[in-house]
C-alpha cells in the first residue's frame, strides 16, 4: 500500500511537471529543483454565484492545489521518505477585483521560504479576459505548507532548502515565519467557542444569520494520505461565511478578504465535519463572518469533536451594476456578541489603517 502510494506521488510530480512544459512558468530553484508553478483555468457557471460573481471558496481551493503542487514536489525533490505536504496556514488572503464566468484564472505559485520543517509559498490570481485580452490581478496569498511521511502520518519531515537571491530574503522570510508560528500558537488557544441555534431570532442579530453546513468527508475529498486537502475545507467555508452575508443583507455578496486561516488538525477521511459561521462585525460596506470547522471522528475512532480550522471572512455587499451597497448595522445582544464586535471593529480599523499606509508608500515612490 505505502510502496503504491509513493508511485501514485511521484506519478504526480511527473504529470506536474509535463503540464509545466515551455511556457507554463515552471522555474528553478535549488539545484534541480522547481520552485515555481503556473496553470490556468476558465470559469464556469458552478464556479459562480447567481450574479456570476465567481466564488471566493472557488479562488482558494485553486490556490490551495498550487501551493500543494509545488510544496509536495520539493519537498519530495531529495533522496529520502516521500511525503505529502500538508497545509497548515493561510495569511490574510485579499480579492482585490471580482472574477466572471467566462473568464480565465491564471494562478501561479513560487516557494519563497523553507524552515526545518515547513515551506513558505506565494500565489499570484490573474483574471484574463479572453476576448478582449484584458488582465487584472484577483488575488495574492500566503501559504504555509508541513510534510508529513506516507510511512507515518504524525511524522513531519525535513525540508529540503532553497537558495536565496539576497540574505534580506532569508532574513525577511524567517520574521514571517516567527510571526505566523506565534499567531497559529494564540489562535488554537482562543478556539472553544461553538455556535448554538436561537428561536425566533430578530432580523440583523447574530442568531438570525448564523449558519452550520454538515459534510462527510469521502475520498475525493482527500489527498493521499487520507487526509482533508487544505482547499476543499477552505471552499466549504467560503459558502458557509456567504450564506450568513446573504441572509444579513439580503443582496448580491462577493467575498472581500480572508483572514488569517489555520489549520490546527487534521481532518481524516469518514469524519463528519460541521462548518459554522456567525456575524462579527459590520462597518457600513462591509461585513466581518467569523468561521470554523469541528471535526467528529465517524469510523472506528473513539476520539471526540475537535476543532480543526478557524478563520475569519470579510464580504461585501452589491447592488445589481456591482456597486458597494450600505451594510445593515449588526444588533449585539449579549455581552459576548458585544465583545466579538468590539474585536472585530478593531481588526476592522487596523487593516483600514495599513491599507492607507501602502497606498501613501506607493504614493511617495
Amino acid at each position: 500500500m505505502r510502496a503504491a502510494m509513493a508511485r501514485q506521488i511521484s506519478r504526480w510530480a511527473m504529470c506536474c511537471h509535463r503540464a509545466a512544459a515551455p511556457g507554463m512558468g515552471w522555474g528553478r530553484g535549488r539545484g534541480c529543483e522547481l520552485s515555481r508553478a503556473s496553470f490556468g483555468r476558465i470559469m464556469r457557471p458552478d464556479d459562480a454565484n447567481i450574479a456570476g460573481n465567481v466564488h471566493g471558496g472557488t479562488i482558494l481551493k485553486m490556490i490551495e492545489e498550487a501551493g500543494a503542487i509545488i510544496s509536495t514536489r520539493h519537498c519530495n525533490s531529495q533522496a529520502g521518505e516521500p511525503c505529502v505536504a500538508a497545509l497548515a496556514r493561510v495569511e490574510r488572503t485579499d480579492f482585490l477585483s471580482p472574477m466572471c464566468i467566462g473568464e480565465v484564472a491564471n494562478v501561479s505559485a513560487e516557494i519563497t521560504y523553507t524552515s526545518r520543517h515547513s515551506v513558505e509559498v506565494q500565489v499570484n490570481v490573474m483574471s484574463e479576459n479572453i476576448l478582449t485580452g484584458a488582465k487584472k490581478v484577483t488575488n495574492k496569498a500566503t501559504l504555509w505548507y508541513v510534510p508529513l511521511s506516507l510511512k507515518n502520518v504524525n511524522k513531519v519531515l525535513e525540508v529540503p532548502p532553497i537558495q536565496y537571491a539576497r540574505k534580506e530574503q532569508e532574513d525577511e522570510g524567517k520574521k514571517r515565519y516567527e510571526e505566523q508560528k506565534l499567531d497559529r500558537l494564540e489562535t488554537k488557544q482562543r478556539n472553544g467557542d461553538v455556535i448554538l441555534p436561537v428561536i425566533n431570532p430578530e432580523p440583523h442579530t447574530v442568531g438570525y444569520s448564523q449558519s452550520s453546513l454538515i459534510h462527510l468527508v469521502g475520498p475525493s475529498d482527500c489527498t493521499l494520505l487520507g487526509f482533508v486537502h487544505g482547499g476543499v475545507t477552505m471552499k466549504l467555508m467560503d459558502e458557509v461565511a456567504g450564506i450568513v452575508a446573504a441572509r444579513h443583507c439580503k443582496t448580491n455578496i462577493v467575498t472581500a478578504s480572508v483572514d488569517a486561516i489555520n489549520f490546527h488538525e487534521k481532518i481524516k477521511k469518514g469524519c463528519v465535519i460541521t462548518v459554522s459561521g456567525r456575524m462579527t462585525f459590520t462597518s457600513n460596506k462591509s461585513m466581518e463572518i467569523e468561521v470554523f470547522v469541528d471535526a467528529d471522528p465517524f469510523v472506528d475512532e473513539p476520539r471526540e469533536r475537535y476543532r480543526a480550522v478557524s478563520a475569519f471572512f470579510t464580504y461585501v455587499s452589491l447592488s445589481k451594476e456591482g456597486k458597494p451597497l450600505p451594510v445593515p448595522q449588526l444588533l449585539t445582544e449579549t455581552e459576548d456578541e458585544k465583545r466579538r464586535f468590539e474585536e472585530g471593529k478593531g481588526r476592522y480599523l487596523q487593516t483600514k489603517a495599513k491599507r492607507q499606509a501602502q497606498l501613501q508608500q506607493a504614493a511617495q515612490q
